[in-house]
């Protein structure tokens, strides 16, 4: 048996190690709990000047009975409706892509936890490898059908971002149709405008979207890869 100590300070490095990472860790905790915060209030901010839009637009339809006057409104208001929520799904994309570094530098403090105390690694349920994989485990994602199939799809359009899609292209959707309507387009001709203008948005925010963590960064180049199934 062997009867050599570590050295004395060895303890005390390695406390000192974990208490730094520790506090790195707390803090990218804060940073994501500030992330949420101001998705919300964006989509807050956004849903309540949708709401106002609408309440005024029905009053107008109330006085003018879709006519002339009520078009000549609704258009210009559903444009600044249309940009609030274009510069709102901007930013929770954004807001998107620095969650997903979030969660790619608390991956690699876990791996930093486990090569100082590699016994520990059964007790975490989230992942220690910083690879697209680990950050679906830690987000709780099912890595077998992330990014393909009608499930990724769905998935999307639960998120904040993907449900704000819709709303933001249903409004571009009628500033289209009344754009037909005020040019006297037939029904056939205003149901097209409205979807040739639904589509675009739908479209150049998906592959936004998807830039949002596909985009190359030196700084998330995987380091600790997830081992392959077997």
């Amino acid at each position: 048996m062997s009867t050599e100590r570590p050295p004395a300070g060895a303890d005390r490095d390695i406390a000192s190690r974990v208490q730094i990472l520790a506090t790195e860790h707390w803090s990218l905790l804060a940073t994501r709990s500030l992330t949420y915060t101001e998705a919300l209030s964006r989509v807050t901010i956004f849903l309540a000047i949708l709401s106002g839009a609408v309440i005024a637009l029905a009053l107008v339809a109330q006085a003018d009975r879709f006519g002339p006057a009520f078009i000549a409104i609704a258009i210009p208001m559903l444009a600044v409706v249309l940009f609030a929520g274009v510069a709102t799904v901007s930013r929770l994309n954004a807001l998107n892509r620095d969650d997903y570094r979030w969660v790619i530098a608390m991956n690699r403090l876990r791996h930093a936890y486990l090569e100082l105390h590699p016994d520990l690694e059964s007790s975490f349920t989230t992942s220690s490898y910083d690879d697209l994989r680990g950050a679906l485990q830690t987000l709780g994602i099912d890595d077998a059908t992330a990014g393909r199939g009608l499930g990724s799809a769905l998935h999307v359009f639960q998120t904040l971002p993907g449900m704000l899609t819709l709303v933001v292209a249903g409004v571009a959707g009628a500033i289209g149709a009344l754009a037909a309507l005020a040019v006297g387009s037939p029904p056939l001709g205003t149901v097209s405008a409205a979807a040739a203008a639904f589509a675009p948005v739908v479209g150049w925010f998906g592959i936004q979207g998807r830039r949002a963590v596909s985009r190359p960064d030196a700084s998330l180049e995987p380091r600790f890869r997830s081992p392959r199934p077997f």
